[in-house]
Parts: structure tokens; sequence; C-alpha cells
């Protein structure tokens, strides 16, 4: 082990660590990822033609234990555990209010800033109190950043946690500054690493892609919006029904109301467009619980934002569905109790709310809309036959015309405090898992406000009693060119020397 420091978290059985990655021994697991999020684009030309689901480490669950089946939010034991992405920022990602948790893996290419500015307290990554309770496999990255780690005075990071049989624990790995506290559960680490956000870069082209090219498709569906509801009723057949909006899913005076979908195929993806610039979402539909409409529909209902600089989702519900918006300078603001799916952005996430609110890790699985294009004819083809001539090729895509409504309530914008000083007492670190002397133990509970969670296992993340109100991957057409260079930006990350990652 490279040399380090650590400051113990008292009553926390938490370290908060910061060490430098060792400069052998652990290039497998660190290859291993940059390889497979470089072969990305190469798969997408693959399927040209075809629909399929994102693919790992966007979508669906990857890893050797995942869940046979995805629980409502709940504070029981681990059911597996998910090696996916559950958010991901390609700007930054500011925690403000008091939003409390986000389950899952974390990947943002910017900075992260944990500014909970109603009392500060305690933000949980990777492992929540209340969620789908699958956390990312032990010793990975729970969190990925591509630029700097500030926590606010008031403010803990609190990486990893535990369930009745033991603990969930990775690593924060990062590229710039580390300012604050962040306790992590043993023997989960904070890496410093220059190159932290280079193998996600083909990441974030794929968002910007899909979501530019989904948001593209053709209506098969009619959306109607009223002061208390919105209807989206599909065409009952198709296997992909997607729904198209150039306004804001709110009442005119800008308050909640309730989603309802029919004539929906069983098994069908579900699409809804946000086209506008800056688009509302705001809602008390969604419990989580099964039985629910759009609980039922969470694995396939896709909510995508393609151009949009400001876009708001808030509301009172555990809201169902995958989040992605393409525009790299936009900002998407979440102001939910619960947010049960991906979320995948391009631009900046400003996670708020005035409780524990928080986003839970469900997977992906539905099958996108395609963006194809008929190859041109081959410049060496026979001449075709007086009696049969070819048909000109041409490209099948609806490009509606977005509008852009007055948004129905200012979006807040990310803030960039100044950062602080570590107070952090030098200490002489853990040289490996197993010469660790202290047994690993979950932390008590958080400050996160006031909170309604269950009683579990856990650290006690914060979040609220479940409300009870309301009610593939595209295959991005990328040029063969375009792919190998892709290819080979993932083959010179793979050259580069790397630093070791805890396993």
């Amino acid at each position: 082990m490279g040399q380090g420091q650590g400051t113990g978290v008292p009553g926390r059985g938490r370290a908060t660590v910061e060490r430098p990655p060792s400069p052998g021994g652990r290039t497998t697991v660190r290859v291993a990822v940059a390889t497979a999020v470089a072969m990305l684009p190469l798969a997408a030309v693959l399927t040209v033609g075809s629909a399929a689901p994102l693919a790992p480490p966007l979508g669906p669950c990857s890893g050797p234990d995942c869940p046979a089946e995805w629980l409502p939010p709940n504070n029981g034991d681990f059911p597996g555990r998910d090696a996916s992405i559950t958010v991901f920022t390609g700007g930054n990602y500011v925690v403000n209010g008091r939003a409390a948790e986000a389950e899952g893996k974390v990947v943002t290419l910017g900075d992260f800033t944990l500014d909970k500015s109603q009392g500060g307290g305690a933000f949980n990554v990777g492992v929540v109190g209340v969620g789908s309770r699958v956390p990312p496999p032990n010793g990975s990255d729970f969190m990925t950043v591509g630029g700097n780690v500030t926590v606010q005075p008031g403010n803990n990071l609190l990486i990893g946690g535990s369930d009745s049989k033991g603990q969930a624990f990775g690593n924060l790995r990062y590229a710039g500054t580390l300012t604050g506290t962040v306790s992590i559960d043993p023997t989960g680490q904070a890496i410093k690493d220059p190159d932290a956000a280079a193998p996600y870069q083909s990441v974030l082209t794929q968002i910007e892609e899909i979501s530019s090219c989904v948001g593209r498709a053709a209506a098969t569906g009619t959306v109607a919006v009223t002061s208390s509801e919105a209807t989206f009723t599909g065409d009952g057949t198709s296997a992909k029904q997607v729904f198209n909006v150039t306004g804001n899913l709110a009442a005119p005076n800008g308050g909640q109301i309730g989603l309802v979908f029919a004539n929906i195929p069983a098994g069908a993806t579900v699409v809804v467009n946000m086209l506008s610039a800056a688009p509302v979402i705001n809602t008390y539909t969604g419990t989580g619980q099964p039985g629910d409409q759009t609980t039922d529909m969470r694995s396939k209902l896709m909510w995508n934002f393609p151009t949009s600089t400001d876009a708001q989702i808030l509301g009172s519900a555990q809201f169902q569905g995958s989040v992605m918006a393409g525009n790299p300078a936009g900002t998407t603001t979440i102001t939910m109790p619960g947010m049960n799916g991906r979320v995948y952005l391009a631009g900046n996430l400003l996670q708020n709310g005035s409780g524990g609110y928080e986003i839970h890790s469900y997977p992906f699985d539905g099958d996108l809309p395609d963006c194809e294009v008929t190859p041109s004819p081959s410049p060496t083809s026979p001449s075709p036959s007086p009696t049969s001539p070819t048909p000109t090729p041409t490209e099948t895509t609806t490009s509606p015309a977005p509008t852009s409504p007055t948004p129905t309530s200012p979006t807040p914008t990310p803030t960039s405090p100044t950062p602080t000083t570590s107070s952090a007492v030098p200490t002489t670190p853990t040289t490996s898992p197993s010469s660790s002397s202290a047994a690993p133990t979950s932390h008590g509970p958080s400050s996160h406000g006031p909170s309604s969670h269950h009683p579990g296992p856990t650290h006690g993340g914060g979040g609220g009693q479940l409300p009870s109100t309301g009610a593939g991957n595209a295959p991005v057409v990328f040029g063969l060119a375009g792919a190998g260079l892709l290819a080979l930006g993932g083959l010179a990350v793979l050259a580069a020397r790397r630093r070791g990652r805890h396993s």
C-alpha cells in the first residue's frame, strides 16, 4: 500500500481516508473497466438496425450478483449487487436543501458539491436506508468525480453501509481536490486519481447521441394535459410507445397533476420526450408499490430531455422511471422524495428538497427508438436493370419543432461554494483489508432533518415515508471512422499509466 492519511470518525466505524493508489497490483480491475466502456460505441455500430437495451455500464443491472427481483423501496438486506451506473452527470453534481441520498454507482465528470443549506447533515452514496437496497459490488468505485469534491462545513459525505449480514464498502475516486468531511466504510478508500473520469468520456458521448436520437422519434400516441391530469394514450400495438410533449406536465399555476397512461401494450417501452427548453414535470403520481401503474412500467419508462437547458422534476411522489438529458450545457433539477430509476445527464444535476429526498437505484431495461440511416450504394455495385430501378435511400426520422414555454417556477442555479480546508488529522493508514484490526460496523443515524424512515440495519440514510398519494440502447449510428477513433481512445486509456483500484 502507498502512504496516506486517515482520520477516524468517532462512533461510526468509518474512516476518512485519502491516500494515493498503489503503483502496482491493482491494474487488472482498472483495465477491465476501461475496456468495457471503450467498447460501447463499437457495440452500438454492430447493432445498427435493431432495438436493444442500453449497454452496461448504462441501463440494465450488470455483474454476477444482480438480484432476481427488484423490490419496492425497503430497508431489508441486500438482495444483490449492481455494477452499472445509477447516476451520471457530464457536468457538475450539486446537493442542496435537505436532499439525503443517492443509491448505487455515481459518476460525475465535473465537480461534486455537498451544500445542504437547510441545516447541513449527511448525504449517503452507494447505500441508502430505504431504496432498492442493491449497492455496487464491494471494493468497486461507489463514487467517481472528475473534478473537485467539496463538502461544506456541517455536511458529511457518507460512502458505504451495511445490512444484517455485513458491510457494503467501496471507493471515492476523484481527480481534483477533496475538502470537508468524507466518511467511508472500511475498507473503502478515497483515491486521488487524475484520470478518474477518463474511462467515462465515451459514456457522455453515448448519452448525448442517444438522447438526441430518441428525441427525434415520431410520436405513436397523444398527450392531453388538463389542470389536474396528463393522460398519455398509446396506439395499443407498438412495442415502443413515444409521446412528445412541447409544454409542461403541470397545472396552469405550476402545481402538481396526476399522470395516467392508457392503451399501452404489456411490456412496451414508453418514452416521454420533453421537447421545450425549460420543461417542468410536477406530479404526485407514483408510490413505488406493486399494483401502481407507473411502478409496473418503471423498468421500461424513460423521460427524455434532449435539448433542455433548464429542466425540473418536482412534486411529492416516488417518481418512477429513468431520466436522460442530452444537452451538455443544461441543468436538471430533481426535487422529489424518491427518484426511482437511472439518471443520465450530459449536463449538470441539482438534487434538492425540503426533506430526505433520494435517488434510488433501479435498472432501465427498455428498447429505445432507433435512428436508422439507409447505407449508401456501393460504387462497385452492378447497374440496375431498366425494369428494376434502385430507389434513392433516405433517412426516416421525424424532428418535431420544439417550443420554448415560459417555466412555471424558477430553476435553481447550482452554486460553487468556496472550498474549505479539511480538518482531518493525519494518522497511519491501514495497509490492506486483511491487516485491519477494527471490525467493520454500521454507522449511526445521520442528521437529515425531519424524516420518517423506518429504522433499518444501515447507517440511517435520510428520506421520508413513501408517499401514498397519487394515483436499447437505441443503436446510435456512429460512422465506422468515428467508432474507430473512439475505440482507439479506449485503447489509449488502457495504454496510459493507471493507478490501482482497491478491491
